[in-house]
This record gives structure tokens, sequence and C-alpha cells, in this order.
């Protein structure tokens, strides 16, 4: 009889316990497309485990680095960690090699698992030319050639044996993986995240939106806290079918949305935005949907209406962060129209405050900043003591640096970061205030307001526009739209008309990229 060993988390061997011949993984992003059951998932992690630990002399603690575009490999290395106790540390594909370089000096990794995209990084990061050359013991790529003394991984799983693979001393406070902030102010920070936080986030997740044969599309890139664990972890431990795409690409989301029935979708602002300028968008049978989550940003009101009218889809407003969650907040469906622009309740074990520059409890629709608290919060920043320390206080809240409201229903409103809001003429503006009556325009695609400097006003607002396909709008009508609808002072001086926007793996506008391109063309320091 074959040996069954799972340990407390070993979430992919219990679940294979359970429910061995259900449909895992659709990884849509191969060519043949290759389907999982939780068995072969599961045997794939024991074979990776073996080989990390008996090759590579990976043990709890260590770390197992992977830099490669979703697919069944970045599932692969992170269940073989959590059978092994080891860290789990995806990086960001976005980031130039000496980025990473920075990135893997920091965290130490022992092993590195890559896709042929980024094969040039990685030799420049192994290049033993270099004096000070990363230290990574043993390289597995994922396809193509590799580099001198990598081995595939196809290679790795057919020499090992699929044996149950366990760390009898794992406990619920020790790291499961290292995820990655986004880094404006330096080298990113690795939020320590742990098992405890893993399954506080799960039973939030269920709480409030999973359930038994859901099937989930992933669009989010896996190095990614939306991509790893909003629901694409809670589907491995509820035995439900997630899709891989290796990209966001429209016209296919929607094509396998009606393919495979999928049931839940989650996307920020932009990718919905996309979605209705895809070819198929008229003639795609997007009914099989629960609900559709969009977070990252407030999604508009025009949009969630198109949605409803063309396609019948019910949205929920999601809201959360790498080091917290990432089910924070949730609006449900009922609550949509009714609470446009919300981002919902706290989640059933989330605590919440809203606080003033002085660290005062605020009431109802007062804006201020929102701090966090419960279970589902990450042990701190992986060997930087320092950001730990500072990001929480001696209560145990995390400072978040959103700025946000409550009404007195207890709906929760995102007003923007704190270090977006800039200050006109001695009045607090929101850019978020201002894209959401841009977002009106029946013109607009995508936007972004940020503050420049004014030497009458100290700020003035500058909105960056992008037009949707097939129409026309001035910058002068733009302005004259605003004006229609805020207060003077929120109006933006200018708007420039773009071809595009900066944009974050995960599809998020990135308004520090776009504040530093528009400071370098007008000749200030970015």
């Amino acid at each position: 009889m074959e040996m069954v060993t799972t340990m407390l988390f070993d979430y992919l061997g219990r679940r294979t316990l359970y429910s061995p011949d259900a449909l895992a993984i659709i990884d849509a992003g191969k060519t043949p497309e290759r389907r999982f059951t939780y068995r072969e998932l599961n045997d794939r992690a024991n074979r990776l485990a073996h080989w990390l630990r008996d090759t590579a002399g990976i043990g709890k603690g260590d770390r197992v680095a992977i830099l490669a575009r979703d697919g069944v490999e970045h599932l692969d290395c992170f269940y073989a960690c959590c059978k092994l106790g080891a860290v789990h540390t995806a990086l960001n594909w976005r980031m130039h090699w000496k980025e990473l370089d920075e990135v893997i000096r920091q965290t130490s990794p022992k092993v590195i698992l890559f896709s042929d995209d980024f094969t040039n990084a990685v030799i420049e990061l192994c290049n033993p030319a270099r004096a000070d050359a990363t230290i990574l013991s043993h390289c597995i790529h994922l396809e193509g050639q590799g580099i001198d003394g990598s081995v595939l991984l196809d290679k790795v799983l057919a020499q090992r044996i699929s044996t149950p693979v366990v760390c009898e001393d794992l406990c619920a406070e020790d790291t499961a993986a290292l995820l990655f902030t986004g880094g404006t102010t330096g080298t990113p920070k690795g939020a320590m995240i742990s098992h405890r936080m893993i399954n506080w986030n799960t039973l939030n997740t269920v709480v409030h939106d999973i359930t038994h044969g859901d099937v989930y599309l992933n669009v989010f890139p896996l190095f990614h806290t939306g991509g790893l664990f909003t629901y694409t972890a809670t589907q491995i431990t509820f035995g439900g079918t997630t899709i891989l795409m290796r990209q966001f690409e429209p016209e296919r989301v929607l094509a396998l949305i009606e393919r495979e029935k999928v049931t839940v979708f989650a996307g920020v602002p932009t990718m919905y935005q996309m979605l209705t300028q895809a070819k198929n968008w008229d003639a795609a049978d997007l009914r099989s949907l629960r609900f559709c989550t969009s977070g990252g940003a407030p999604l508009p009101v025009t949009l969630i209406e198109k949605y409803m009218n063309e396609k019948g889809i019910r949205f929920k407003q999601g809201f959360g962060m790498t080091e917290f969650g990432p089910g924070v907040f949730a609006l449900s469906p009922d609550d949509a129209q009714r609470k446009a622009g919300s981002i919902g309740r706290p989640n059933f074990f989330v605590d919440v405050k809203v606080v003033d520059d002085d660290n005062r409890a605020l009431g109802a629709n007062a804006v201020g900043e929102l701090l966090l608290k419960g279970p589902s919060m990450c042990s701190g920043y992986f060997h930087d003591p320092a950001a730990s320390a500072e990001s929480v206080d001696s209560a145990g809240w995390l400072h978040t640096g959103d700025l946000v409201r409550y009404d007195d229903e207890f709906f929760f409103f995102v007003i923007g970061r704190k270090k977006d809001m800039f200050i006109s003429g001695g009045e607090n503006v929101f850019p978020v205030e201002i894209e959401s009556v841009l977002y009106k325009h029946p013109a607009v695609h995508m936007c972004a307001v940020i503050g420049v400097p004014d030497e009458r006003w100290g700020e003035a607002g500058k909105a960056c526009v992008v037009l949707k396909a097939g129409t026309t709008a001035t910058s002068e009508e733009l302005i004259g739209f605003l004006k229609g609808n805020l207060a003077q002072y929120k109006v933006p001086k200018s708007v420039e008309i773009l071809d595009a926007l900066p944009l974050s793996g995960m599809g998020k506008i990135q308004k520090s990229d776009l504040k530093k391109k528009i400071l370098m063309e007008q000749g200030r320091p970015a």
C-alpha cells in the first residue's frame, strides 16, 4: 500500500488525500495546454522537494528563488518549499538584473528556478568574471538550453521519487514565502509571509468569496500576493480548479472564461477596461461567472454599469496588500452599485482603525490613515528589523499609508495614498477623486493624476490620460469637463494625452514612474 504522509502545512499533500483525481491546474500558458490533477501536482512537488533536499541541501528556513512568468512551475516550487519548511522566494521579473542582484544578496537563496525569458539575467547574476557575482549554488531551467551547470526541471522530476516529503517541526509562525514590496524608496523589502498568515487569509477568503467547485482564472503575476495568495492558494486548500496564464491577454481571457466555465475572476481596473476593448468582447459569453473582483484602485461606476448592462456581471470590490491579507476588505455584489467606489467592509478576522496625523482615532466621514490589526498580518521584513518596527506601532497596528474614510454604515472608501496626496494653495487634493470624474468622460480609457511643482500654488494637478480607441478629446475639453464636476482648486492645471501609462506587473498604474518621467521632461529633479 502506498505510504500517505502529510503534515499540517503540506497543503497540497492534504488536498490530494481528499480529492486526488480532481482537476487542480490548467496551465493555459503552455503550448499545448497542460492539465494537472491534485495527485499529479502533488507528485511533482514531492519529486522537486526530494531534489532540493538531497542535491541542493535545502532544509527548513532556506530560500529557493524563482524567476519566471506564470506557470505550474511556480506552484511546484511553492508547495515543494512547504513540504521542506523552506522559503519560496518569487522574484519580480520586471526588474533589471542589477536590481535582482540586490534582492538576491538580501535573501541569499541557494537555488534559482528560471524560465527561458530570463536566461540572460541569470547569466549576469552568476557571471564568474564578476568578482562580486551572486552566489547561487544550483540553477534549474524550466525550458530551453539553460546555462552552464543548470539542470532542466523535467529532468529533475523524472529522476526523483514521489514519496512524501515532510518537515516535522514546521509551525504556524515559520515563514512560507517572501513577497517583495514595490521598491519605490530603494531596494524592495521582503515581507515574511507565515503559514499562519496564509491560513487566516484562506479562512477570510472562504468566508467572503470561494466555495466548493469554483473555477478561478488567475491573471496576476505569481510573484505578487494577488497572484499566489488572493485566490490561487485558497483554491488549492479548498479543492477547486485554477487556470494560469503566462501573461494577461484580453482576448484570451474572455475565451478562457467562456470555454472553461470560469466562476471567479479577479483583476485591476485597467484590466477590466482592456477587456471591454477586446475584439471578442461583444460575442463573449460570460454567464458562468458568479462574480468578478476588482482591486488595486477604485472601479469606475461607468465600468460597473457596462459590465452589468452588457454581460450581467456582478462585481466585488476588494482591497489587500502584500503585508496584510491580501484579503482585507470586500464589497459584496449586492452593494456594488449602491456603494460604488467603496472597498466594502473589513473581512471577518481583520480589525481596522482610521487615525489622524497624531494617531488619534477618527469617526465616520473623516479622512485619515488606515491602520490594520489581526492574524493575517505578515511577520515583518526579512533581515530589516528597522523597517519592520517602523511599519507596526507598539500596539500592534500596521500603518498602511492609505488615506480612507468610512460612512455611517461602516463602508470604507480609499481616498488615496498619503504620498500621492498633494497640497495646492493650502488645500489637500486627492488624485483618486479627480480620476473618478475623468473616468465618467466617454473618451477616457485610463487616467492618472499627479501633483507637480507650481510657482504660484506650491503644487498643481496634472492629469495624464489615455483615450479609448476611435475617440477624440482635447486637453481643454477634459479640463472643462472637470470644471463642471469639481471644485476649482481640485481641477488639474494641465491635461496631457498619452499613448500609454506605465503599468506594474499587476496592471496597476505606476504613478511614481509617471511622475518621474513628467518631471524629467520639465527639467526638474525627479
